[in-house]
């Protein structure tokens, strides 16, 4: 027994000077700042009371220090990575949305330009359906009445272009025959230097070339017919297309409208107009411009004595419909059959008439009557022309330019109905007595599209009813 309060004596000098190295430690660390804060280990219990007589160590006290905790990854990657890294997958998902998209419309190419076309057709068949209405024609009538008469007008004239080509052929090959020996006798006598050796070997290689292809031309035939076949299948989807849309293309957006998430529906709801308002005046301008390039150029191949005036000026309307590329087609076949034709004066003076005439379409017509309405900057017209033609040929580069003027639109009146969300979400708000005299604000789809005046709407009057808000 005596020697009981000895050895409790021994332990609690050990703690002590246990207890005082740790703080030393502890204040070590928060100076160095390498490891946080840990806690002490128990004391060991020696039974003997042998190694316990000097104090009880933790097993680690003497070894170095660890290092501290590994920083987040996130933090360790540079901003500018994390930045363009989120850009990049978000790119990459839209570029494979996007071809999925063009995968999926090239699927059902046909049936994909039948209903754009049958858009085109509405946006300018759609004032007439709404005229006849005004005047009490009833909607179904005047659906059928236009649908029929501009499709009638279309193949009347396809029908005139196949007459005047069929009841003239006989007469151009001789007059392209008279033509190629006038050209090859200018040939001759002109300051170029060609013989009449080298015409010869030309006329040659031209022989042997058809000959060789012959196979590849026959096939093309054969696959003529298919064309034929599918773009009789093309026509008559759009004819019936056009004649729904005419009829009940209203009720056909709102159930459209529905597919869009409630969140996003407002914003769809206002631009769905505004693109229609775009695409009708592409189409309305499109037509003006075209007939005016038709009649002028007709007017004036038809004056200097080209063979099938009338023909190549529908030609010419038709190839107007396909912006850059249908204008200098069109033109370069008007010169070449005055070439064969006429000679050479008669097709340089077809080329001054056209070149003249679409100067003034260009710079002219087209700023006039589009306007303000479509209004794409030529890059983009020349590159999605060219993404349309590779994408969905002939077809795809005359819906190219009305596609990139509807988005356009679209995506300007999204941004601005956005921005506007933002401001009316981030106004302040009354508070106080002046909260309950307030009545709500309107929704951006209530409120006035014409402003009356420059200054802020009046309060309504009080009624003495107080609105309590909790």
């Amino acid at each position: 027994m005596s020697r009981v309060p000895g050895w409790l004596g021994r332990i609690g000098a050990g703690l002590s000077e246990m207890g005082e190295r740790l703080d030393e430690r502890r204040a070590e660390v928060e100076r160095e700042g390498e490891v946080p804060e840990r806690e002490p280990s128990p004391p060991v219990d020696d039974a003997s009371g042998g190694s316990g007589a000097s104090g009880a160590v933790p097993s680690g006290a003497d070894e170095p220090p660890r290092p501290g905790p590994r920083p987040d990854p996130v933090h360790a990657v540079p901003w500018g990575v994390r930045v363009a890294a989120e850009a990049g997958w978000r790119l990459l998902v839209l570029a494979g949305t996007l071809w999925v998209l063009i995968r999926v419309i090239s699927a059902v190419q046909l049936v994909v330009m039948a209903f754009v076309v049958a858009l085109l057709l509405t946006a300018l068949l759609e004032p007439t359906v709404a005229r006849l209405k005004r005047l009490g024609v009833p909607g179904g009538a005047a659906t059928a009445m236009t649908a029929i008469l501009g499709f009638v007008v279309i193949g009347l004239m396809g029908w005139f272009v196949t007459w005047q080509v069929m009841a003239n052929i006989d007469d151009l090959s001789d007059q392209v025959q008279n033509g190629i020996d006038d050209l090859r006798r200018w040939l001759l006598n002109s300051p170029f230097h060609v013989t009449d050796k080298q015409i010869n070997g030309i006329a040659k290689n031209l022989r042997e070339a058809i000959g060789d292809n012959t196979d590849s031309i026959t096939s093309a035939g054969l696959e003529g017919v298919t064309v034929v076949v599918e773009a009789l299948t093309g026509i008559l989807l759009a004819f019936f297309s056009t004649l729904f849309l005419l009829y009940d293309g209203k009720r056909i957006w709102e159930w459209t409208l529905k597919l869009v998430p409630a969140e996003a529906r407002p914003g769809v709801a206002g631009a769905g107009p505004r693109a229609w308002a775009t695409l009708t005046a592409y189409v309305r301008g499109t037509v003006i411009v075209a007939l005016i390039d038709a009649i002028f150029i007709g007017l004036g191949i038809y004056f200097l004595d080209v063979p099938m005036a009338v023909p190549l000026a529908v030609f010419i309307f038709l190839f107007s419909f396909i912006p850059l590329v249908g204008a200098v087609a069109s033109g370069a076949l008007a010169v070449v059959v005055a070439l064969v034709t006429q000679g050479v004066f008669t097709a340089v003076m077809t080329l001054a008439v056209v070149l003249a005439v679409q100067q003034i379409e260009g710079h002219i017509l087209q700023p006039f009557i589009l306007g303000r309405a479509v209004r794409v900057h030529p890059l983009a017209v020349v590159l999605s022309v060219a993404a349309g033609g590779m994408v969905a040929g002939i077809g795809g580069a005359i819906v190219a330019v009305p596609l990139v003027a509807v988005t356009n639109t679209v995506v300007g009146y999204l941004h601005a109905y956005s921005r506007e969300q933002a401001l009316l979400r981030n106004a302040p708000r009354p508070r106080g007595a002046t909260a309950s005299r307030v009545a709500p604000a309107a929704t951006p789809a209530a409120a006035p599209t014409s402003g009356g005046g420059g200054g802020e709407p009046e309060p309504p009057a009080d009624d003495g009813q107080v609105t309590t808000r909790g």
